[in-house]
C-alpha cells in the first residue's frame, strides 16, 4: 500500500474522508506535469494531457470568448460537484456572470452553465457514465461531450430529475449548434483533431 492509500483508508475509516483531504494527499504526491487529476466518485484518476486534447480544449475557449470574459471561463480547475467525493477537472467549464467563489475560492457547481469533457481512452467510461449523471443531477444546462476517437460531439441538455431529457450527436465538421440554449452561439467543430 502507498502511503496516501493508507492515508486515504484511516480517514475513510474515521469517517473523515473529504476532498479537501484526499487533494492535500494528491498534492505531497510527485505527480508528473501535464497530469490532469480528479476523483469522480470517490476515485483517484490521473491522466496524461495529449496534443490532440489540448488542440479541443483551445478550440472550445477561443470560441466561447465571444460569449464569457475570460475571468468565467475554467480548464483543468477544481469544481467540487454533488455527490459522494466528486472533485472534477472540468475540461472546459463556463460560469454564470452572477458567479462568486465559494469561502475556499472555489467555483461553485450551482453556477456552471456549460461543462465540455474531451475523452480521453483511459478515462472515457467517465465522461460518459458517471460524470454525465452528476452534471445532470448538479443541473448543468449544457454538457458536450467531444470524442476524438469516434470523431463526434454528445450534446446533453434539458437536465432534469438527474438526466438529460435531450442528446444529440454531431460528426466532427458538422457544427454544435445551442443557439437555443442560454449560451447562444454555435460551435465549429471542423478544426477538431482526431485520434
Amino acid at each position: 500500500m502507498t502511503v496516501l492509500e493508507d492515508r486515504i483508508e484511516m480517514a475513510e475509516e474515521r469517517g473523515e474522508l473529504t476532498l479537501d483531504v484526499m487533494f492535500e494527499s494528491l498534492e505531497k504526491m510527485p505527480i508528473p506535469e501535464g497530469t490532469k487529476v480528479e476523483i469522480v466518485g470517490g476515485n483517484i484518476f490521473m491522466s496524461p494531457q495529449r496534443q490532440t486534447h489540448w488542440e479541443i480544449v483551445f478550440s472550445i475557449l477561443e470560441q466561447l470568448r465571444a460569449r464569457y470574459p475570460i475571468k468565467r471561463l475554467a480548464s483543468d480547475v477544481r469544481i467540487d460537484f454533488p455527490g459522494r467525493l466528486n472533485g472534477f477537472a472540468c475540461d472546459v467549464a463556463a460560469l454564470a456572470e452572477r458567479s462568486v467563489k465559494d469561502d475556499n475560492g472555489r467555483w461553485r457547481y450551482q453556477d456552471v452553465e456549460f461543462v465540455a469533457e474531451v475523452i480521453s481512452k483511459d478515462t472515457a467510461a467517465n465522461g460518459y457514465g458517471p460524470k454525465k449523471l452528476t452534471y445532470a443531477v448538479a443541473e448543468v444546462p449544457v454538457y458536450l461531450i467531444v470524442d476524438p476517437y469516434q470523431g463526434k460531439c454528445r450534446l446533453h441538455t434539458q437536465p432534469k430529475e438527474g438526466e438529460y431529457v435531450s442528446e444529440l450527436s454531431i460528426t466532427f465538421g458538422a457544427d454544435v449548434d445551442m443557439t437555443t440554449t442560454h449560451l447562444g452561439l454555435v460551435l465549429r467543430t471542423d478544426g477538431f483533431p482526431r485520434d
